[in-house]
């Protein structure tokens, strides 16, 4: 069994199976025709399931054939056209490459000991992130699995800068304040439209769902201001402490980017940490063209950002980052047998010391690779075609009478509905063929939607990241969907007449 463990003996093996596995897959993008083949879970399931885990195959060749019956074949690919499902970027080469070697090379980024040198890249590419964002000298982050762990890692740096400063005031006025008294009183502020994740983490943290205060949005999806400026006021007025304003860079569903500069003098005006989810709009930050929409984000105490979203990596890559490192160590523990507090006086760059986080992969590397190969203009650019083309799909969509559309996308989505002619069909009937529309399109593998509920009425979504998308994919998609909710309605109406 020695002979497949990865060392200097097997090195030529390594390469012969990495290869073949590479082209195996190489050949599968080559001649993919659909985003995926409509195979549904209960004919996948039985065959997986019938798999004997304890009987091996005879070698890598053998388990490359059956990975193309059990996943190569039924894998839904983002890299198709007609993928306009959920935030699933296509990936490009150079992240791919990065991929291939830190997965060999295996850093654990936890301790400088485990990784030197990938814990300056990452670093570095840290640095020249919050140089992007504009944090200012003092700013630090840390790569983490993905947005919402990057949201509740920010959430919880804001409860215990809150309680910090709040158990201080009060000791300063002369009573003490313990933390279990002052957590039930703290709140957090976001829009209706902001990712559920700011629910989940306040949960996670002991405060509870009811700790978050949900804010109305405006008819472009953006978090109304002059609400938010009410609901903070009411905080004060009732004794509760306003912990945090989550503001959103791009809403899953709208890709609505709210009002940052008026959230960031509101924030400040109530002592609050402002918190900025920037996991979709990230790929802003590198737009040659449209960087100024993000306006506000550099006056945020925290950011998130998934490179795997906007940036075109592969998953997981994302990071939460600091207006102030010294923030950083609500979430520290220094452990004798890891990172030992003698480490940060020695100045040895211990990552664990700043991540919730401890084994962790050098995701950081396949950014590095990216920007070494592409530069940051280029996967800007990238980004910018799928705004360029949500614009004009909105006008498609505006266009036709067979669907109504939301909201103009600030970024790449485009929340629509199918709105049959005539008058007298019932609205939870529309609702119906919506919904069916979606389901009978994923399982014909034609395309694949998404969908969502706008004001309690359900909706389709594009999410456009791949710039290879056209314009004459958006339309086809659009025939195809109108087709399944008219066949849907026409059965339904012919079983009530």
């Amino acid at each position: 069994m020695r002979s497949h463990l990865l060392n200097e003996t097997t090195a030529d093996l390594y390469r012969r199976s990495v290869t073949e596995g590479v082209d195996r897959v190489a050949a599968k993008l080559a001649t993919t025709q659909r985003p995926h083949t409509g195979i549904s879970v209960d004919e996948l399931a039985p065959v997986i399931n019938g798999i004997d885990l304890d009987k091996p195959l005879a070698d890598a060749a053998a388990v490359l054939d059956e990975l193309e019956d059990v996943y190569l074949r039924d894998a839904v690919y983002f890299h198709h056209p007609r993928y306009l499902g959920h935030l699933n970027c296509p990936v490009v080469i150079p992240a791919v490459l990065g991929e291939a070697i830190l997965s060999a090379v295996n850093s654990s980024l936890d301790t400088w000991d485990q990784s030197i040198g990938g814990t300056l890249i990452e670093r570095r590419l840290i640095d020249w992130t919050t140089e992007r964002i504009g944090l200012g000298p003092a700013a630090d982050g840390i790569f983490t699995s993905g947005g919402s762990q990057s949201n509740f890692h920010a959430l919880l740096l804001a409860r215990d800068e809150a309680c910090r400063l709040v158990m201080k005031k009060a000791l300063d006025e002369g009573h003490e304040l313990t933390k279990a008294e002052l957590l039930p009183k703290l709140r957090i502020f976001t829009s209706d439209a902001s990712h559920f994740s700011v629910q989940k983490s306040a949960a996670m943290l002991g405060l509870g769902y009811e700790a978050v205060i949900s804010v109305p949005v405006d008819r472009n999806r953006r978090m109304d201001t002059a609400v938010l400026a009410l609901e903070l006021e009411e905080c004060a007025a009732e004794g509760l402490f306003p912990m945090a304003v989550v503001a959103t860079a791009g809403t899953t569903d709208f890709g609505s980017i709210d009002p940052l500069p008026e959230i960031a003098r509101l924030a400040d005006e109530h002592s609050a940490w402002m918190h900025v989810d920037a996991a979709y709009g990230c790929g802003l930050l590198a737009s040659p063209t449209r960087r100024h929409l993000l306006d506000g984000i550099e006056r945020a105490d925290s950011v998130t950002v998934d490179y795997h979203k906007s940036f075109f990596q592969p998953v997981s890559s994302s990071a939460m980052l600091v207006r102030d490192r010294d923030t950083l160590k609500h979430a520290t523990y220094h452990a004798d047998y890891l990172n030992p507090r003698r480490m940060a006086e020695e100045r040895i760059p211990n990552q664990v010391d700043k991540s919730i986080q401890t084994t962790r992969r050098f995701d950081a590397l396949k950014l590095w690779v990216t920007l070494r190969v592409m530069g940051a203009d280029g996967v800007g650019s990238l980004f910018d075609e799928v705004i360029d083309l949500a614009a004009a799909g909105w006008d498609i969509i505006d266009a036709d009478p067979r669907f109504e559309v939301v909201v103009k996308p600030q970024i790449s989505t485009l929340v629509f509905r199918y709105v049959p002619e005539g008058d007298g069909i019932r609205s939870d009937l529309v609702d119906e063929a919506n919904l069916h529309a979606r389901k009978a399109l994923f399982a014909s593998g034609e395309a694949v939607v998404a969908g969502t509920k706008v004001d309690g009425k359900q909706y389709l979504k594009f999410t456009l990241l791949n710039p290879q998308t056209t314009t004459a994919d958006i339309a086809a998609v659009l025939d195809l969907l109108a087709a399944h909710a008219e066949q849907f309605l026409g059965e339904s109406l012919a079983l009530h007449r």
